[in-house]
């Protein structure tokens, strides 16, 4: 980290607590890109170096594994934007823009809020002062390629399903009872269990006429 952006950190700044937001976008990358997930937690190093002790040092970790293309469902991102609203934030830290949001809508809202409480920002390359016009520029931009980022990624995902789809090689979740042939084929479960639940199940529809009272039996 360059002297420069050291010297943003103020005794004003210190007084208030610092807030590591730390997200990984699934369970799968959770428990196998570990690594990303090390270095986020890391960055309390970067704070207390800054100055803030280790106590006053809040990780906010409760959105592990959810997306972040909204903020509706991340009980953590909403309550660290609360935190940064009420004056108790004297830096965020991220490690990038992406891990923060990736909505441009979210983000700006967290640009805007800090910047009226004159709440630095930090990722792994530096920090911001949303108040400085320089600052809130770069922190504008990242949000808008962290954005533009996911959208590429959802259409080089959706171009992939749609070509297998074209070549009748698209798997999906298939109803109980029924699985893949290793040949691509649709074929019954090999399991007797399942296969003898089924029956009962249609056995009993066959003679209950309804399915109302195939679930009460």
């Amino acid at each position: 980290m360059s002297t420069n952006s050291a010297q943003k950190v103020t005794s004003e700044h210190l007084r208030r607590d610092a807030f590591l937001y730390v997200r990984q976008s699934s369970l799968r990358q959770v428990f196998e890109n570990t690594e990303s997930t090390k270095r986020q937690y890391a960055l309390r190093d970067r704070a207390v170096s800054l100055g803030w002790p280790i106590e006053r040092i809040h990780v906010v970790d409760n959105d592990l594994g959810m997306s972040g293309s909204s903020a509706k469902e991340r009980d953590g991102f909403q309550h660290l934007v609360a935190e940064v609203a009420n004056g108790h934030a004297g830096i965020v830290l991220g490690l990038e823009v992406s891990r923060l949001a990736r909505n441009n809508a979210d983000w700006h809202r967290l640009i805007e809020l800090a910047s009226l409480t004159q709440t630095l920002i930090l990722d792994e390359d530096g920090i911001y002062d949303p108040g400085q016009f320089n600052d809130r520029l770069l922190l504008g931009l990242k949000g808008a390629m962290s954005e533009a980022e996911l959208h590429i990624l959802k259409g080089r995902l959706q171009g992939g399903i749609k070509n297998k789809a074209r070549r009748g090689e698209l798997e999906v979740p298939l109803p109980i009872g029924l699985v893949y042939h290793p040949n691509g084929s649709v074929a019954l479960d090999p399991d007797q269990q399942v296969r003898g639940a089924l029956q009962l199940l249609f056995d009993t529809f066959r003679q209950a006429a309804s399915a109302t009272a195939t679930v009460r039996r």
